[in-house]
């Protein structure tokens, strides 16, 4: 069992929790993610790290509840303790075991959107804990959704955008790139995390611009072994699979519509069981239209 040493709530539906994890803290590189199971008949869901703290043995999460599992956790307070806490697991970022001198050169610009703030974080951290400056751009659709403000201005230059204007940039943080470029600013790496569409549009951008990109693609994990396949994709003409191949790659050579359509296969069920989660049966199930869930 994990200890869950601090859970707070970052945004309208946005969590963060402090796990206690001494062995997974020791391991775990920016770029990584871990697998939780809250109980011994939860499901696997795999999380992004957020931050991790060696001496202290702790690791933290930021997730937004979608599905019963991820509920679940938002459920559970500081003091509480889940069952399962497995990593890390992927890659971790090639920043972090690049050639150090290459990276110390290289101009890199963050682009963040929404919980894909959290896995931007320790990324950036660590390029500042190696003397090494970074832009970082954080979008959100309005004020109350950007999260980590104050932890991402101490360790970058930090550029928020809002859809509605509310704080900061007014409009998506691609065009927040693209004045950055034209206001004379110059960058040989982007790294763009955030929602399927978000990565899409980042790259279509940075492509324009002659920015290599990488992204990160967690959202179309499930099983996060390699074993189920869920996160199959294409990158340029090779079979990749997130989890143990990634989960960064070279974003320009992601077929993104492929991807986002294999995520949309697992969103009616995971809908389904939501719903049973939370009002119970609506029917006896035996008319063979919904799987006879009771």
């Amino acid at each position: 069992m994990f200890k869950i040493l601090e859970a707070e709530q970052l945004s309208a539906n946005v969590y963060k929790q402090v796990i206690l994890a001494p062995r997974v803290a020791k391991s775990c590189e920016p770029g990584q993610f871990i697998i939780v199971r809250v109980d011994e008949t939860g499901e696997r869901i795999p999380l992004t790290i957020c931050d991790y703290d060696r001496e202290a043995g702790t690791v933290t999460i930021v997730f937004q509840p979608i599905g019963v599992s991820t509920y679940k956790l938002v459920a559970l307070k500081a003091g509480d303790e889940i069952a399962d806490f497995v990593g890390p697991l992927g890659h971790p970022s090639e920043l972090v075991t690049g050639d150090f001198e290459e990276v110390k050169k290289k101009k890199v610009v963050f682009i963040a959107g929404g919980v894909g703030t959290a896995p931007v974080y320790p990324q950036a951290k660590w390029l500042h804990e190696h003397g090494i400056e970074c832009d970082i751009i954080v979008g959100a659709r309005t004020k109350d959704l950007l999260i980590l403000e104050d932890e991402m201005s101490k360790v970058g230059n930090l550029h928020l955008c809002t859809d509605d204007g509310s704080y900061g940039f007014k409009g998506v943080g691609t065009a927040m790139l693209e004045k950055l470029v034209e206001e004379g600013k110059h960058f040989d790496l982007c790294v763009a995390i955030g929602p399927m569409i978000m990565m899409k549009f980042a790259c279509l951008t940075t492509k324009k611009l002659g920015i290599p990109t990488i992204v990160s693609m967690n959202p179309i994990m499930v099983d996060g072994t390699g074993m189920c396949g869920a996160c199959r994709i294409m990158v340029g003409d090779e079979v990749k699979f997130a989890c143990v191949d990634g989960p960064e790659f070279d974003g320009h050579k992601i077929d993104f519509d492929q991807a986002m359509k294999r995520a949309a296969m697992y969103k009616t069920e995971e809908g389904r069981r939501l719903l049973k989660y939370q009002e119970g049966a609506t029917h006896h199930g035996g008319c063979g239209n919904c799987g006879g869930d009771k």
